[in-house]
């Protein structure tokens, strides 16, 4: 089997990412987006990836592909920056006539893991697992001593998480349900 590279994204990934994200964030991907159904937040979800300056900006998206096919991706960020990166999405649903209800997920001191996801046909490949590792070097060139996400409860991706090392921290409510905040110390 060929090797997998991982890159940063590019504007032209959006038609690949778009989709998967929301197929992931699922419930915080419609009220982001203040859209009813998977289809629609894709589609605002391909326009904010497209533009900078947002949570889920090709900026802040790693590709996985093999032979130029992209598999999975990796959304993460600064968690100083969740705030300010989640004000487009709030001006978005003011402009839908919607309360700006976004909460953000980072936190400060961790690069925060938005989206991890891996295409059906390419999962149990040990994707996840790379581009998790891809992520945490990308904390530790930014001076980051973490890796943070959310998962939900009962998700079963939370065992990939703990078999990389990350722990259970603490817990948060979004979006009506609740989810296990999780980190990994990339100092060691």
């Amino acid at each position: 089997m060929t090797s997998l590279t991982i890159r940063p994204a590019q504007v032209f990934d959006a038609a690949f990412a778009a989709p998967l994200i929301q197929d992931t964030i699922g419930k915080i991907g419609l009220e982001l987006t203040g859209t009813r159904d998977d289809t629609d937040a894709a589609h605002v979800i391909a326009e904010f990836f497209a533009l900078r300056g947002n949570r889920l900006s090709f900026t802040h998206t790693l590709i996985a592909e093999r032979e130029g096919r992209p598999l999975g991706l990796a959304v993460a960020y600064p968690g100083d920056l969740a705030h300010a990166l989640d004000e487009p999405f709030r001006a978005h649903r003011v402009s839908l006539g919607l309360p700006p209800g976004v909460d953000s997920e980072g936190v400060p001191g961790e690069l925060y893991l938005d989206t991890l996801a891996v295409t059906e046909a390419a999962r149990g490949q040990g994707l996840g697992g790379q581009l998790l590792e891809a992520v945490a070097e990308r904390a530790r060139a930014t001076g980051l001593p973490h890796v943070g996400l959310l998962v939900e409860d009962g998700n079963p991706a939370a065992r990939l998480y703990a078999r990389q090392g990350f722990r259970v921290t603490g817990w948060r409510d979004l979006a009506g349900s609740r989810y296990a905040h999780m980190t990994l110390d990339v100092t060691q």
